[in-house]
């Protein structure tokens, strides 16, 4: 059976490319990037060259660039490496109710040691207000975490405003632009950001790669400590062959997102009014202009996502109901429910995440299959009448 990946949210095929690149790193070449001998000195030079390229991509230095083993990390680093940095006894740090888990566990753990933590609130398309932050920010707060674009409803944030903000009040600003690398133009000084953290294997790169960017002047205090790799920032002998493989993977990011974006956008389009269209009591989450050119969220009443994930499994479908990170807890989405759905509602929701290798005839054949086993879900609902 042909296989049809719509999951592109949770992880991307490795591009040709990058495979290319990383193969002489995973055999010959394979020096510890610290040793002072031609092995080592040889990685070193990779290591470099891939830190320029992913620079260069967000047109940052590449002095501002940590490599971390992906996005979590890089997020765990700019949080918590921010508030130890300050040395404020009881600092105040701002996020929001629908930030990745990777993002609001460290804030609960700052909480735990007795920091400040302040939660701001989405609208119904899960759009943040600048000036909630605005008003959230009080003498204590070390930082501002908002996440450019949403990992499950797609929902694109006004990070400039955001970043305009806090710079008005001294404040550093961070995002995570895991989902948007490859599909935004995600430049640095565009955004405004003091900190911001990408993870190679959301764009065409290798899993377990990822980066923490830095605005030189800005503090942050390294959470693995031991050898002083990454400027002390990140001790750990790096992963060479993965951020070779992320270097290229930015590098083409960053020269093919608007065509990838433009490409994907009719067939997002294509699939949003063919379900809407077709299966009734069905609703699209998050802001309907404001979105990820690949992302589809749906709710479908009276049923599970998780059944619909299966059912298309079984089409030869790959989709999923959200973050891939959290999907073994059954619970309700946090960012639906942040949207103002109700948890027995929200347990219907239904995420398609387009790729640069999706074609029209894979949208078509999902607006072919989807709407049959809607029915058929429904019909043994006992929440669905008629």
């Amino acid at each position: 059976m042909r296989r049809i990946y719509m999951d592109h949210a949770a992880t991307t095929p490795l591009h040709p490319e990058v495979t290319a690149a990383m193969l002489p790193y995973l055999g010959e070449r394979f020096g510890n990037p610290s040793s002072v001998y031609g092995e080592g000195r040889e990685a070193r030079k990779a290591v470099e060259g891939a830190r320029a390229r992913v620079a260069e991509a967000l047109g940052a230095d590449p002095s501002e660039i940590v490599f971390t083993s992906g996005g979590t990390e890089a997020d765990n680093l700019a949080v918590i490496g921010a508030v130890y940095a300050s040395g404020v006894e009881s600092a105040h740090v701002i996020t929001t109710a629908i930030e990745h888990h990777a993002i609001l566990e460290p804030c609960h753990f700052l909480e735990s040691l007795g920091h400040q933590v302040t939660y701001i609130p989405v609208d119904g398309s899960g759009i943040v207000d600048p000036d909630e932050v605005r008003k959230a920010i009080k003498p204590s707060t070390v930082l501002v975490s908002v996440m450019h674009a949403n990992n499950e409803v797609g929902t694109i944030q006004p990070v400039a405003e955001i970043a305009a903000v806090c710079r008005e009040a001294g404040v550093y600003m961070h995002s995570d632009a895991v989902q948007t690398a490859g599909a935004l133009d995600v430049n640095v000084e565009g955004l405004g950001v003091d900190l911001l953290s990408l993870s190679a294997h959301k764009l065409y790169g290798p899993k377990g790669t990822g980066c923490l960017y830095v605005r030189k002047g800005t503090r942050v205090r390294g959470l693995l400590l031991g050898g002083g790799q990454e400027r002390g920032m990140r001790s750990g002998t790096e992963n060479v062959a993965g951020i070779v493989g992320f270097g290229v993977a930015m590098e083409l990011a960053a020269r093919e997102w608007k065509e990838r974006s433009e490409r994907i956008l009719p067939l997002r389009e294509r699939l949003i009014e063919g379900i809407l269209e077709r299966v009734p009591h069905t609703r699209l989450n998050g802001d309907r202009e404001r979105r990820l050119p690949n992302n589809v969220n749906l709710l479908f009443d009276f049923i599970e996502g998780e059944a619909i994930c299966l059912k298309l499994d079984f089409q030869g479908i790959a989709a999923s109901t959200g973050s891939a990170c959290s999907s073994v807890s059954g619970e309700a989405s946090h960012v639906l429910l942040a949207l103002g759905i109700p948890p027995e509602k929200a347990h219907g929701s239904l995420r398609l995440t387009l790729g640069r290798e999706n074609t029209m005839e894979d949208v078509d054949y999902v607006l072919e299959t989807l709407p049959a086993i809607v029915e058929e879900l429904r019909r043994m609902s006992p929440l669905y009448h008629g």
